[in-house]
């Protein structure tokens, strides 16, 4: 009796291991493992009852252990050992039993199972009742010859356990002959090599079920369920939570195996292409990509060229395909043609819903290339909201808020915006566009100083329950969103001096975030600006020069901006200045007002230092009308202190003090505790130059209001561990503590000096040149 299965063991189609014919039509076939599954499913149904508990747990592992690819006999006890230790040894029993016995004891076995059309506890239509049906089925299909094949199959499974020391523990190795798990046909290629579970280094991370604990590594072929649930699976840890699916290399090796045995299977292809943009490949991505639709048209062809179905609507979505992955590249010129192929088939087709997608990615390949697209943002929301596209019509509001936020657009029109596109995320429960809301919340109150609102929105994203049905034991925390957020709270943490804090974080991110994964670089580039920042406050300059090599691999701008600032804390004020000029026009050309502010307030810096403070007004006049005209309110109050600082040192303390009042409270409200300690700090020197003509109670006065202010800005200085700011203060406090006859404070902090000075010497910034 000739059937499908009898190309299983004995292919004419198979060379060296490879089938040439497409083996996935074939929806399950008996296999030694299936075997065991039923033989699993039987001792469930006729042996005495057991615990409700375990039960419970081995009702959880039916369905995994049915459409997981086959585990070896001691990965499989194992999983049931782990539920039931009774049902492990009595399933033991009986495959041992059935192998050391002869072939009627199989046909025995397979006679005597539940029929799902007659008895209660297996139902026609169950889970278990179609497996069952299937894989009686498929028994009844075999040949003699194959009945047999399969019983020495069973007879090979049930030995290698066997061969399996008792000390070898779980880790062991099986022999070589044992990497055989079924016998395709007597031409296998055994040059692959075989990664069971019994042997893998660790299990997957965070299972749902205990049968992913031995690993989800394919072997030979498998069935086209199999199949679906390894792609299903891995596509959906890859979208979530990337860290817990199979690393690059090995997941490429398993789809290049399952293509080895189909290489028509397009899922495969369309796996191959999302893995390989993981490591930013181009190459396979294309290749896969490209192969992912040519195998879906092939297999659509009877469908209607230019309709909803067939090979016509899969071309349209194969271009713009293309087109998102050049744009990915930064290909954009082969992006948007790809595009306008897209679009002038989909205008063929009358797909309004491709012409809406192709419009999102237009105006996001216009925006990439610096252009203005806001009109076409504009268009692509009223008409997604037109054909009820509610995802399409969210992201182009929220590409308009970013927009807006740019270019000094109020807070409160934004986040009204934001607002009413989360009302319809939630009634439509697109968390994934609610995650993106909340993080795009948090870093607009930050980019407009608000740094304990921006806390907030972080901290209500961390704690939100996601919406979207977790399928695979995914917590939904390792979106680019989360990783936004944590990052923020990073960088806020290290603003209020918690390193502690930062140092937990930033481990969180590294183990959710592993370096290889797409979002990697945000935690990167983000713990490379801390640790900047604190050798910079510790006056450590040469720990802070190989943390600018690294951030400028990672961003161009930032990278620029940090060198520019070491160059001008190590008193290189030329080159400096050659930097932050480059800097200015790359900026003024990216349309980056936030850093060429800050490029403004260095440069007006490195004008204290050389051509004098007066030359320094313009520029930082500049600088706060740009503030202030984006609503920048931290960068406004740093360019005020700027201001003050400037005013000071050209004799007019009282206009100084003016302006630092009009600031500090929102400093000290929101700022980092390097401004807190600044303002004060500048606060304390325009008190002491104030007192000087004043009269001898009011000096006096004056001077303890002063001392009283520095002991504050120490404390948080000491907290930053900054010590070039503690020595200026110690200097300023032995003076006034000197002038008020305080031999004993003057002497004490003197004392700290003089310490401070031995283990940091004087850079060429002086304390009387910066703020």
């Amino acid at each position: 009796m000739a059937s499908v299965h009898e190309s299983l063991y004995f292919n004419p189609m198979m060379t060296n291991g490879v089938v040439h014919a497409n083996i996935f039509g074939i929806k399950d076939w008996v296999t030694p493992y299936k075997i065991s599954v039923l033989a699993l499913l039987y001792e469930m149904i006729t042996s005495k009852p057991m615990a409700l508990l375990e039960r419970r747990r081995l009702n959880k592992l039916i369905l995994p252990l049915q459409q997981g690819p086959d585990l070896t006999l001691k990965q499989f006890l194992m999983i049931v050992e782990l539920c039931c230790p009774e049902t492990s040894f009595e399933l033991r029993c009986r495959l041992y039993q059935m192998a050391d016995g002869e072939l009627k004891d199989m046909e025995h076995f397979f006679s005597t199972l539940p029929n799902p059309f007659s008895d209660s506890e297996v139902y026609k239509t169950s889970v278990v009742g179609l497996f069952m049906r299937h894989m009686l089925l498929a028994y009844n299909k075999l040949s003699f010859s194959q009945v047999f094949k399969l019983y020495k199959s069973l007879q090979q499974y049930c030995n290698k356990d066997r061969w399996v020391t008792p000390s070898s523990g779980p880790q062991a190795e099986l022999p070589s002959a044992a990497n055989e798990d079924m016998e395709l046909t007597s031409t296998e290629d055994t040059s692959v090599p075989r990664v069971d579970g019994v042997d893998r280094e660790e299990p997957d991370a965070g299972p749902l079920h205990q049968s992913e604990l031995c690993g989800h590594d394919t072997t030979g072929p498998l069935s086209q369920k199999q199949a679906e649930y390894f792609f299903a699976r891995q596509a959906y840890l890859l979208k979530n939570d990337e860290n817990k699916a199979m690393t690059p290399a090995i997941l490429q090796n398993e789809l290049n195996n399952i293509l080895k045995f189909n290489p028509d299977f397009a899922e495969a292809h369309y796996l191959s292409y999302l893995n390989s943009m993981r490591v930013q490949d181009i190459y396979i991505a294309t290749h896969s990509l490209l192969h992912y639709f040519d195998r879906l048209i092939l297999s659509g062809g009877e469908g209607k060229s230019n309709g909803d179905e067939g090979y016509g609507r899969s071309l349209r979505y194969a271009i713009l395909n293309l087109a998102t992955l050049h744009c990915r590249f930064g290909h954009y010129q082969q992006a948007d043609l790809a595009l306008q192929e897209a679009i002038r088939i989909a205008q063929e087709a009358n797909d309004h819903v491709c012409l809406q997608h192709c419009l999102s990615w237009l105006y996001t390949v216009e925006h990439m290339r610096g252009s203005d697209s806001v009109v076409l943002t504009e268009d692509s929301v009223k008409m997604a909201s037109h054909f009820c596209l509610p995802y399409l019509a969210s992201l182009g509001i929220q590409s308009l808020v970013q927009r807006g936020a740019t270019q000094g657009m109020t807070a409160n029109k934004l986040l009204d915006a934001l607002r009413s596109t989360d009302m319809v995320h939630w009634k439509q429960s697109l968390s994934e566009l609610i995650e993106i809301s909340l993080a795009q919340t948090t870093s607009i109150w930050r980019m407009y100083g608000k740094s304990t609102m921006a806390w907030q929105q972080a901290q209500l994203l961390l704690n939100m329950n996601s919406l979207e049905p977790v399928n695979f034991g995914v917590q939904q925390n390792n979106t680019e969103a989360f990783a936004v957020a944590l990052c923020h709270l990073a960088e806020l943490h290290a603003d209020q001096g918690l390193y502690g804090a930062v140092t937990d974080i930033m481990a969180h991110l590294k183990q959710q975030f592993p370096p290889h994964t797409q979002h990697a670089k945000l935690w990167m580039l983000c713990d490379l600006k801390i640790q900047f920042e604190r050798a910079m406050n510790d006056g450590k300059y040469h720990l802070a020069e190989p943390h600018v090599t690294a951030i400028a691999a990672l961003h161009r701008t930032e990278g620029l901006y940090r060198k520019a600032l070491l160059l001008k804390a190590l008193n290189r004020t030329s080159e400096a200045s050659k930097i932050l000029q480059r800097l200015q026009q790359l900026c003024e050309k990216n349309k980056s007002t936030e850093m060429i502010i800050r490029v403004l307030l260095a440069t007006a810096e490195l004008h204290w230092d050389s051509s004098g403070f007066a030359t320094a007004l313009p520029l930082l006049l500049q600088a706060l009308t740009l503030s202030r005209q984006h609503n920048l309110q931290s960068l406004a109050s740093e360019t005020v202190l700027h201001l003050a600082f400037t005013q000071l040192m050209l004799g007019t303390p009282e206009q100084a003090l003016a302006l630092l009042e009009d600031v500090l409270e929102s400093i000290l409200a929101h700022g980092s505790l390097m401004d807190k300690g600044r303002a004060l700090l500048l606060m304390a020197r325009c008190q002491v130059a104030l007192a000087s003509s004043a009269v001898e109670e009011d000096r006096l006065a004056a001077l303890e209001q002063a001392v009283e202010t520095l002991e504050e800005a120490t404390a948080y200085f000491s907290r930053l561990d900054c010590s070039e700011r503690l020595r200026e203060i110690y200097y300023l406090q032995a003076r006034l503590h000197h002038a008020l006859g305080h031999t004993a404070q003057r002497n004490k902090f003197a004392m700290l000096l003089r310490l401070l000075d031995q283990e940091l010497p004087l850079s060429g910034a002086t304390a009387l040149t910066h703020i």
